[in-house]
C-alpha cells in the first residue's frame, strides 16, 4: 500500500501527474449539522485534530502537508506505508518544512509497515488520508467507516467493481455515522472549475449535446527492479503498471477528465460505453500489464455522447483538456472559457488563493470543526465505475452497459498478500479476453 516516494514538500502543491489543475466540492455533497459530543477531539477535551496518513509516497506527503496547513491545531501522530523508507523519507520530508514541523509528532511507535499499516494507523487518529496506491483502498475506507474517522480519500477508490460496491456500501456507514468522506477528484474543489461549471448548470451554453475530453500526457515514474525484491515487492513498488494495483491510467489519471464531464452533466452517468486500447510505446514485460492509449465513446439516456481519448506516450504531443458542446455555445473546462451568446473568461482576482489540493483540505477540516458534514462518495465512486467500465470494454473488445459493469464480478485482488512470487497478470486482448 504505497505511491511514488515522497519528494521536498515545497514540490508538492501541484502532483506532476497532473500538470494542469483545480477542482471542486461536487455537487451531491451533504452538509449537516453533528449532535454535540459526535467528534473525538471533543470527547478528548482537546481542540487537537490528531490525524494519520495511509500512503507515504509523494502523494500521501503532499496531502499531509496540506492537512497541516489547513488547520493550526491538525497534528501528524502516525504514517503507514507497506515500505519503511517510504514512511522515513515522507517524515523527514514534512518536518523538514518550518511552517508546521513542530506539529509532525511521529514517534517510532506510530510509524507502521507491512499490509496491515492502515488498521493501525486509523485506530490512533481522528482522520485519516488515504493515498495508497488504489487497490488497497476499499479494505481502507470500510475500516475507517467501521472505526467512525473521518477520510480523505485519494481518486480512484477502487480498481474493479467489486471494489467499488464495497466502497460503496462503507460510505453508507460513514454516512449513517455523519463521517467528512473528501475525495481527492481535487478540480471538484478549484474555485474556477466552480464557476465555470456553475454557469454551465445555469444554461450558458444552452442543453449540452456532447462533449470531448482528453488526457495525452507523457510517461510517469518507473522504479526499475533490485534483485532482493520479491515479485509482489516488484510490482507494488511499480504500481501504476499493474491493473490491479491501479487500474490502469484510465482509472488512475483520466478519472480526473471523466469526473469533470460526469460533473457538467449534473453528475449523470453514461449508459452505455464502447472503448479501444492498446500498447504502442509500452510493449516490454518491465511495463506489467497495462496499455498506453485509450479512446471511448460514453452513450448517455438523453442521447448525449462524450468522447474521451487518453495516452501516456513520451514524444508526443499533450493535450489536457475538455470542452462541452450546447445549443448555445461551448464551454472550455481547463481554460474557465465560454464561447456564445453568454461569453465569459474567468478573471483571478488580485492574490486571490486557488490551490485545489490545498481547498479540499481547508473545507474538510472547517467542516469537522463546524461539525459539519462534507459527502463525496457518490460521485467519487460513480465516477471510478465510469473509468473501470471503459477499461473493460476496451480489454474485451465489447460494448457494455452500466449495470454490467457495476455488477461485474472481476476480482482483481491476488490469491494473498504475502512478499512472495506473484504472476503478472497477461495483457488484455481485445475479442479474446472475456467480460467477467
Amino acid at each position: 500500500m504505497t505511491s511514488e516516494p515522497a519528494k521536498n514538500v515545497s514540490s508538492l502543491s501541484r502532483r506532476e501527474v497532473l500538470r494542469t489543475g483545480g477542482v471542486v466540492i461536487a455537487s451531491g455533497a451533504i452538509a449537516s449539522a453533528l449532535p454535540a459530543g459526535t467528534l473525538g477531539f471533543h470527547r478528548s477535551g482537546t481542540d487537537v485534530l490528531r490525524v494519520g496518513l495511509v500512503g507515504c509516497g509523494g502523494r500521501g506527503t503532499g496531502a499531509a502537508a496540506q492537512a497541516l496547513s489547513a488547520d493550526p491545531q491538525v497534528e501528524l501522530v502516525a504514517m503507514g506505508d507497506a515500505f519503511a523508507d517510504h514512511v522515513e523519507t515522507a517524515l523527514k520530508s514534512l518536518r523538514a518544512n518550518p511552517e508546521f514541523a513542530a506539529r509532525v509528532k511521529v514517534d517510532d511507535d506510530h510509524k507502521f509497515t507491512g499490509f496491515d499499516n492502515y488498521k493501525r494507523v486509523i485506530d490512533a487518529v481522528d482522520v485519516v488520508l488515504f493515498a495508497t496506491s488504489p487497490h488497497f483502498r476499499p479494505m481502507q475506507v470500510e475500516y475507517a467507516a467501521q472505526s467512525g474517522k473521518h477520510m480523505f480519500v485519494e481518486k480512484p477508490i477502487a480498481t474493479d467493481s467489486p471494489g467499488v460496491r464495497r466502497v460503496m456500501a462503507a460510505c453508507e456507514v460513514a454516512r449513517q455515522k455523519k463521517l467528512n468522506v473528501v475525495s481527492g477528484l481535487c478540480y471538484r474543489y478549484e474555485k474556477k472549475k466552480r464557476e465555470t461549471i456553475r454557469r454551465v448548470h445555469d444554461g450558458a451554453i444552452g442543453k449540452i449535446i456532447a462533449a470531448q475530453t482528453t488526457y495525452n500526457t507523457g510517461g510517469l515514474w518507473h522504479r526499475g527492479r533490485q534483485s532482493e525484491w520479491s515479485d509482489m515487492e516488484w510490482q507494488m513498488r511499480n504500481w501504476l503498471y499493474f491493473t490491479w494495483l491501479s487500474g490502469d491510467h484510465i482509472v488512475e489519471q483520466h478519472i480526473h477528465s471523466l469526473d469533470k464531464v460526469a460533473w457538467a452533466l449534473g453528475d449523470k452517468y453514461p449508459v452505455r460505453v464502447t472503448a479501444s486500447g492498446g500498447r504502442a510505446q509500452r510493449t516490454e514485460e518491465k511495463w506489467g500489464n497495462i496499455y498506453d492509449h485509450f479512446n471511448t465513446v460514453y452513450e448517455y439516456e438523453d442521447g448525449v455522447k462524450v468522447f474521451s481519448s487518453c495516452r501516456q506516450w513520451n514524444g508526443a504531443s499533450s493535450d489536457v483538456s475538455d470542452h462541452l458542446f450546447g445549443t448555445k455555445g461551448i464551454a472550455h473546462l481547463q481554460s474557465h472559457t465560454i464561447e456564445g451568446d453568454k461569453a465569459w473568461r474567468y478573471r483571478e482576482v488580485e492574490g486571490e488563493q486557488d490551490d485545489m489540493y490545498q481547498n479540499e483540505h481547508n473545507e474538510l477540516f472547517a467542516a469537522i470543526r463546524k461539525g459539519k458534514v462534507i459527502d463525496n462518495s457518490d460521485y467519487m465512486c460513480k465516477s471510478t465505475m465510469m473509468a473501470i467500465m471503459a477499461r473493460m470494454a476496451a480489454y474485451t473488445g465489447q460494448t457494455l452497459t452500466w449495470e454490467q459493469a457495476w455488477n461485474s464480478q472481476e476480482d482483481l485482488s491476488p490469491a494473498s498478500y504475502e512478499w512472495t512470487s506473484i504472476a503478472t497478470p497477461p495483457v488484455a486482448i481485445p475479442g479474446v479476453s472475456k467480460f467477467i
